[in-house]
């Protein structure tokens, strides 16, 4: 699918300054694509792969806050860039990832004189926020098993695949919990059918 049909929401004016100014990078998986306290001169739209997105603790740890895949954008890089300031946040390639970097200077004309690309600002702003909302309500209403259920099914949704390519470590690393804790929690799911386990990748039952 051509990045044009992907952003169709987009009038034609904006989508000729895009191809006009904006850079198309590539990124394999793994590599970190806004690093915590990076200046931002960029916004990322989203055209293939998965991004994960989250915030590093003071002691090395990672709370993740959400995903992004075609189609979408980051609304921190959004923020950042439009007030030149820094990241709070880390942003990594799940998978190999296409993305297109949309210049400040092209940011500031598009929000002045295009309602399509303001909107579709908006609308980002209004879907990242309802994700970290739903992370707080995880995080602070929910006991870790229920924590752990929410984050695959969320992966499921992200991903549109019942066969998740995550480690144990990983996931103990996104919900703040140890290997050893998510590794039991995942053996009893399995027990109740609601997942077989295989080496590198959980596999669910529905």
């Amino acid at each position: 699918m051509s990045w044009e049909k992907l952003f169709s929401q987009f009038d034609p004016a904006v989508l000729a300054l895009i191809e006009k100014e904006a850079k198309q990078q590539h990124f394999a998986a793994g590599e970190i694509i806004m690093r915590t306290g990076q200046y931002i001169r960029s916004t990322a739209l989203i055209l293939s792969g998965r991004v994960k997105i989250y915030r590093e603790g003071p002691e090395g740890g990672e709370f993740l806050m959400y995903y992004l895949g075609p189609g979408q954008a980051c609304a921190v890089s959004m923020i950042c860039a439009m007030q030149s300031d820094t990241s709070e946040i880390t942003a990594v390639a799940e998978e190999d990832c296409d993305i297109l970097l949309i210049p400040l200077h092209l940011m500031d004309n598009l929000m002045k004189e295009h309602r399509s690309w303001y909107q579709f600002v908006l609308q980002t702003y209004r879907s990242r926020f309802d994700e970290v909302l739903a992370v707080i309500d995880d995080v602070a209403f929910r006991n870790m098993d229920e924590r752990l259920s929410f984050y695959l099914r969320r992966y499921k949704e992200k991903t549109g695949k019942k066969q998740l390519e995550v480690s144990h470590q990983q996931i103990a690393e996104d919900l703040n919990s140890s290997r050893e804790v998510i590794s039991r929690l995942l053996k009893k799911m399995e027990q109740r059918g609601e997942l077989v386990l295989h080496r590198n990748m959980i596999e669910l039952s529905s």
